[in-house]
């Protein structure tokens, strides 16, 4: 018999609809019913594409005596960590604080029935004791024992987890002092200590991407402070071995989560919406700044892949594609040396096996998973072997489609879609790729129309149901998003959506007293913590995104309301930006637009001029210059950008610092050659 989860959306809460376990998703209900009834509640997170949720199901949730057990002692809440990170967030700190060490999903918890604080913490656990780990079973007797003895001193438990909770955001600026050129100087110092000079990336095993830091490596690089060429070669390096190693997609573009290796060889299989949205953005960038075509072919076929594979016929962009596929990890993406040489001729075999160099014992588990054999010049082969290479990989793909796919999670995420709208429109306007910008577009109308109600953000949708209160990330980055469509091609309507989604922002997020914006709403129901995040993680910190976007957005309408709470955004979070400058990139970055008072660029004209104009201005990999085609046709400009008027039969263009503009350029040379001189 199906449980609570059965009227759920999230692919996720569905796929445990059926365990034996009583599941409730997290609600009123559960939480009343836990403490109704003084019973601790069993709280388990995680997300349909995580290996380790799909074992820990099999093992335990699907166990009949284990799942007694939890329904003897405890009130079980089920929770997709992709619809609600306000709860992860709270619990993966949670766990942090009691055991010492990171979390993970999934997530296992056990809460107090009043207060919904843990007294218990972990990730996976095995059904029976195996490597050092107590059987799930076992442990949750246990845990419920425990509660029944000291139920009594746990009365002030939740009040104790709050304080230590609330000492993490934060305090209120003591100064207004905000120093991005110093967190930017450290910031590469530590990164340059953390860095593989052999691999690429940062750290060892397993190794993840961490796209923040290789962007603010991209905007260290072209400063021209010292170290700067250090700084480009990081990046350069990292961008190249990710693209080359198994982290990548060689056959159907994309990438994987992570490594599992210090080497990029060997991924963990899924594929999630947010890394691949930032990363399209970065080797964009990167391409934009060295001409490598390596990066131009990384940020292409990565378009191509979500766009065939991630967004669906209404618009919107799917969050994750599962690791797994026929109960196994990786089975979709990997090939024996047996299938290969049926599937392809002997002249095709070997180009295959020359340019992924399939030598020796197979990488992954009895199969090869593809990395490019980075001591083979393609050029050098003819093109004989191209032709051959060609013919190959065309008929692996071919096979590859009939294989049962990975599981799709095709719920669509508000931020998560912001994040892929802002690299889409930058990758289709940089690499002028219309088919991108349109991707993008397509993505923004669906929030607009399906996600986007009376002025407020809601934060996931699907089977035609949108819901959950949206969050700070869903209104900072889609304001991010549609800057850059913007960028790419002016809609006034688009215009008027971005001032609506950042005066939401500030309304009912922001701590008008003390500064920074808080992840939940002032209306969103009460938990145990309402943090400020300042730090990136696997997505850029909310904080940093909205102080950078309210000051893009100040400068362009001319309003400095929008700057004045980006810059108490920043006063906030400049100790801790001093204090663990690598990890606060995306503060700094923000930091650094407002300290240089970055460059907006409008061109007023035809359209068909613009966009000769824009492509020639874009060229290079500038951060702090943003270009805005408005043709002489939009109507409804704010007075700011109304301002910069145009002159009849001409295509002008206005160079701004801040609010500064200069006259009218009336020719793209000296519009360029202003650009190139102002630094």
């Amino acid at each position: 018999m199906p449980n609570k989860l059965i009227d759920e959306t999230s692919p996720y809460l569905l796929q445990h609809a059926n365990n034996p376990v009583d599941w409730y998703p997290w609600s009123q209900e559960a939480l009343d019913r836990a403490s109704n009834e003084d019973k601790p509640i069993l709280l388990s997170i995680g997300y349909s594409a995580c290996h380790w949720c799909h074992v820990m199901e099999q093992e335990s949730f699907e166990n009949t005596d284990i799942a007694e057990k939890m329904n003897r002692h405890f009130v079980c809440i089920k929770v997709d960590r992709e619809e609600r990170p306000d709860l992860d967030k709270i619990y993966q700190t949670t766990h942090q604080m009691l055991t010492q060490r990171p979390g993970g999903w999934p997530l296992t918890l056990v809460l107090t029935p009043d207060g919904h604080a843990p007294f218990f913490a972990g990730t996976y656990f095995p059904p029976e004791p195996r490597h050092g780990m107590p059987g799930f079973g076992e442990l949750i007797e246990k845990i419920s024992a425990h509660y029944r003895q000291n139920k009594d001193g746990m009365q002030g438990h939740a009040v104790s987890f709050q304080r230590a909770l609330a000492q993490l955001n934060p305090p209120a600026a003591s100064s207004p002092e905000v120093s991005p050129d110093i967190w930017l100087t450290d910031a590469i110092e530590v990164l340059k200590n953390q860095f593989d000079p052999v691999h690429g990336g940062f750290g060892d095993a397993p190794k993840f991407p961490h796209p923040t830091q290789i962007e603010l490596l991209l905007r260290h690089a072209v400063t021209g402070a010292e170290q700067h060429d250090v700084s480009l070669a990081m990046a350069s390096k990292t961008l190249r071995k990710m693209h080359q190693g198994g982290l990548f997609d060689q056959l159907g573009g994309g990438f994987y989560r992570y490594s599992v290796d210090k080497q990029w060889k060997i991924p963990h299989f899924e594929k999630m919406l947010y890394d691949n949205a930032q990363l399209l953005g970065l080797y964009t960038d990167g391409y934009c700044l060295t001409g490598n075509r390596h990066f131009i072919e990384s940020a292409a076929r990565t378009a191509d892949w979500v766009r065939a594979e991630m967004q669906q016929p209404h618009g919107g962009y799917a969050s994750t594609l599962d690791a797994d596929s026929e109960g196994s990890e990786g089975k979709y993406y990997v090939w024996s040396e047996t299938d290969l040489r049926a599937i392809l001729s002997a002249p095709e075999y070997t180009a295959v096996e020359s340019r992924f160099g399939l030598y020796g014992e197979p990488n992954f588990e009895g199969s090869w998973h593809f990395n490019i054999n980075e001591d083979l010049d393609p050029e050098q082969l003819g093109e004989d072997w191209s032709a051959d290479l060609e013919l190959a990989l065309d008929k692996l793909t071919t096979q590859r489609s009939e294989r049962v796919r990975p599981a799709l999670d095709d719920k669509i995420l508000t931020a998560w879609n912001g994040l892929m709208i802002k690299s889409m429109a930058r990758a289709g306007r940089k690499l002028a790729v219309a088919g991108l910008i349109e991707s993008a577009r397509q993505a923004l109308d669906f929030i607009r129309t399906n996600l986007w109600k009376n002025s407020r953000m809601l934060a996931s949708y699907r089977e035609r149901e949108a819901k959950l209160n949206g969050y700070l990330d869903d209104y900072a980055f889609v304001a991010e998003g549609i800057l850059e469509l913007l960028q790419a091609d002016w809609k006034s309507n688009e215009l008027e959506m971005l001032r609506v989604v950042c005066d939401a922002m500030i309304e009912h997020f922001e701590d008008r007293e003390n500064g920074g914006f808080y992840f939940t709403s002032h209306d969103h129901e009460q938990l145990l913590h309402r943090p400020k995040p300042g730090a990136d993680d696997a997505v850029p910190a909310a904080n940093g995104a909205a102080a950078s976007v309210l000051y893009r957005v100040g400068v362009l309408l001319g309003e400095s309301r929008y700057i004045d709470s980006a810059q108490r955004t920043l006063e906030l979070f400049s100790a801790e930006a001093g204090n663990n400058p690598s990890v606060y990139a995306s503060v700094t970055m923000a930091g650094l637009d407002a300290r240089s008072q970055c460059r907006t660029v409008v061109i007023r004209g035809r359209r068909d001029d613009l966009h000769t104009w824009t492509e020639a201005l874009e060229k290079h990999y500038r951060p702090d210059t943003w270009i805005y085609p408005i043709p002489d046709s939009a109507s409804d400009l704010p007075e700011a950008l109304a301002q910069k008027v145009v002159i009849p039969g001409k295509t002008v263009a206005y160079i701004c610092r801040g609010f500064e503009c200069s006259s009218p350029l009336e020719s793209l040379e000296s519009a360029q050659q202003s650009l190139n001189q102002v630094t």
